[in-house]
């Protein structure tokens, strides 16, 4: 069944790269609902902007969406990854800046905002879109794919010069409550060299050592260092599970990505949705529903180390 919350949930903070103080609203919505973003902080006549692939605009470092008036909200892949690992379905997100608040950098803040409020079910079937043959994107060594399979998994590898980082590689089945255990609360991360080239560029303005894991050659500059020796993997694991939450409902599938980033995953929601064949609708009931993200997760099921 599909679900939505129980009540409205406040977060406020600032954005990571505009460095705006920002509040934003999530909102229990209808069933068949979806996920929306409206920009309280505007007079336009259209300030409504559908949190869906296709409303992906190229955007450096981060995922963003636009609608046809020209309004835009930055930075949504943690929330959408809340709303997607909770098994939230149908949200209004108000929001009165342009860019969704950081927090500490991770999904953990929003998750656990969201399931203090309780979420409530819906006497409506989840739409959910089954893989059927295999998809792939490819930019030079970046690789992001979709395969068939009967539940969602993501499969992640990152490779990086610097020795604190390195070759990681992590795989996940997502049910029963899979994001919020093992992945909501690991960081968003960079290089000191990255900070630097971002602020000079007048980008990350609201980054600091609390709300990003800062790496230097073989060091970890962010106070009290990793939550997760393979924190990096797990983020990137973070992030495709929010920008995949734009397909429009649940994936029933295999997401593989090697180097694979925000824009290169909208990539690969583009191809498949190009290639009819490759993809159906299928309604999950009760039974099948306890294979989509965030079926059953509890309040508990926050890592507690944070």
């Amino acid at each position: 069944m599909q679900h939505t919350l129980k009540s409205n949930v406040v977060f406020a903070g600032t954005g990571l790269h505009s460095g705006m103080p920002v509040r934003m609203v999530v909102k229990p919505a209808s069933a068949d609902y979806g996920i929306w973003f409206r920009r309280t902080d505007l007079d336009a006549t259209d300030t409504m902007i559908a949190a869906r692939w296709d409303t992906v605009v190229a955007s450096r470092l981060c995922t963003l969406v636009e609608n046809a008036s020209g309004i835009r909200v930055s930075t949504i892949e943690h929330i959408m990854a809340a709303l997607a690992g909770c098994g939230i379905h149908n949200a209004l997100i108000e929001i009165d800046g342009p860019e969704v608040p950081i927090l500490d950098g991770s999904a953990r803040p929003f998750v656990a905002g969201l399931l203090a409020k309780g979420i409530r079910m819906q006497a409506v079937p989840v739409r959910a879109i089954r893989i059927l043959k295999t998809i792939e994107v490819v930019d030079g060594d970046a690789v992001a794919r979709l395969e068939p399979s009967d539940m969602l998994e993501i499969d992640f590898c990152i490779d990086f010069d610097d020795a604190a980082i390195g070759r990681q590689k992590k795989s996940l089945n997502m049910s029963n409550g899979a994001f919020v255990r093992e992945l909501c609360d690991s960081r968003t991360f960079c290089r000191q060299a990255d900070v630097d080239m971002m602020r000079a560029n007048g980008l990350a303005l609201g980054g600091n050592l609390e709300n990003a894991v800062v790496f230097e050659g073989d060091q970890v500059l962010s106070p009290g260092g990793l939550r997760y020796a393979d924190e990096p993997v797990r983020h990137k694991m973070l992030d495709a599970l929010g920008d995949l939450a734009l397909a429009g409902g649940p994936i029933l599938g295999r997401y593989v990505g090697q180097r694979a980033g925000h824009a290169l995953t909208n990539r690969l929601l583009r191809a498949l949705f190009a290639q009819a064949d490759a993809w159906e609708i299928v309604e999950c009931g009760i039974p099948a529903g306890r294979k989509l993200p965030g079926m059953g997760v509890l309040h508990s099921d926050i890592p507690v180390h944070c």
